[in-house]
């Protein structure tokens, strides 16, 4: 009746291909010929504009029903409402650039599912402050043959701004000095007062570790681990309970788990986790009374009792061994000038993130270079929301 002409088959040459195929009630993968005609979609090489939603794409999880593939640009207008499946999971490489039309709604009573996790604002440093006034850093990990792996987190967390940064190395045959980076300072494990420091446990931390976790999460009042010692306490469920008490007493505590490491702490898989990010997230966030940052494409940032946040910047460059301990220490100096752990764990990812996106192009981005490439960006982003929604009824 519009006089809209329809074909059986597409055209030798267009300019774009537009996905208006399904929406938010979709519920089971495209099949027969609706999988045919997205194939042709995704599959054409051109331009794609995806109207509210990839076809076959979960807006609540970001998992994807059908295989969208790496073909032209994409972008996806999101109505009424922003998905946060299109921000994590395999939704970001689906959906592209994503806008946005709230079609003149007002914004309903739900509480979202997700926030987006906004650029900090920046914080100029007074004149009259010192060493003392960023606190210190301690990084407990590097046990031997994995010594790397704790530097990185000590280098990001000097370049991110730490008054000083203790290295304590699990390795004690290494000479406690670093050439690169003398400002570093080694110290002998059993010499630190943990109660006094900001302390990141984990990196490289290898079989070392566990015997070492216990007094450091029953001292150390502002606490970041990662990698090795994510394990330990998935292997150990004495530190659970230990972990959860740390709040009650006003401590700040972060885990920066990914996917893998984030399966072994829930009891499942990877691909259990990375089939509803978000719900893992809050379930670890509640478990240990913890700040938890599920690592991956669109990073969640999850507190207990609090709506989550998603990350929107970073990039696939980031995809290279040494750059999660890079973010371990980035988090450990944000802990220590005082932020809490929400706070810290927000700024240091989106910082993160965004050192890959401004990275030239052509140079390789290594977990070094990352951890020295620190530059605070001026200018703050504005706070979205995400909304949850019904199946088949989008909402704010």
């Amino acid at each position: 009746q519009a006089a809209v002409p329809t074909a059986a088959d597409p055209p030798a040459e267009s300019d774009l291909a537009t996905d208006a195929l399904l929406g938010l009630g979709a519920t089971r993968a495209p099949a027969e010929a609706m999988a045919r005609w997205l194939e042709r979609i995704y599959r054409s090489g051109r331009p794609v504009l995806c109207v509210d939603l990839p076809s076959g794409l979960d807006a609540d999880t970001g998992t994807a029903r059908f295989d969208f593939g790496h073909g032209g640009p994409r972008h996806c207008l999101s109505l009424l409402t922003l998905k946060p499946g299109v921000f994590t999971g395999q939704g970001r490489d689906a959906a592209g650039e994503v806008w946005f039309d709230d079609l003149g709604c007002e914004p309903g009573p739900e509480v979202p599912a997700a926030r987006l996790n906004a650029a900090p604002a920046a914080q100029p440093r007074a004149h009259a402050t010192h060493k003392g006034s960023y606190g210190d850093v301690a990084v407990l990990g590097g046990a031997p043959g994995m010594a790397g792996a704790a530097l990185l987190a000590a280098s990001a967390a000097l370049h991110a701004g730490a008054g000083r940064v203790f290295v304590a190395l699990l390795d004690t045959s290494l000479a406690p000095l670093s050439r690169v980076q003398p400002e570093l300072m080694f110290r002998a494990p059993a010499s630190l007062d943990w109660s006094a420091l900001t302390t990141v446990c984990g990196c490289g931390g290898g079989d070392a570790v566990p015997a070492m976790l216990p007094p450091v999460v029953a001292a150390s009042p502002r606490l970041v681990l990662d990698a090795d010692a994510l394990d330990a306490i998935a292997a150990d469920a004495a530190l659970a309970p230990m972990l959860a008490g740390r709040r009650s007493q006003g401590w700040q505590t972060v885990l920066t788990p990914h996917p893998l490491e984030a399966a072994r702490l829930l009891g499942t898989d990877t691909a259990g986790v990375q089939s509803d990010r978000l719900a893992g997230a809050r379930t670890l966030a509640e478990r240990f009374q913890s700040v938890v940052v599920l690592k991956g494409s669109g990073s969640v940032i999850a507190a207990p009792g609090k709506v989550p946040f998603l990350n929107l910047s970073g990039n696939a460059r980031l995809a290279t061994g040494g750059t999660g301990d890079v973010l371990a220490g980035m988090i450990g100096a944000e802990l220590a000038a005082g932020h809490d752990a929400t706070a810290a764990a927000r700024r240091a990812v989106w910082r993160h993130g965004a050192l890959a996106d401004r990275w030239p192009q052509g140079r390789p981005l290594t977990a070094g270079a990352l951890a020295g490439g620190w530059s605070r960006p001026s200018a703050a982003a504005h706070e979205g929301h995400l909304g949850g929604h019904h199946r088949g009824e989008g909402h704010r």
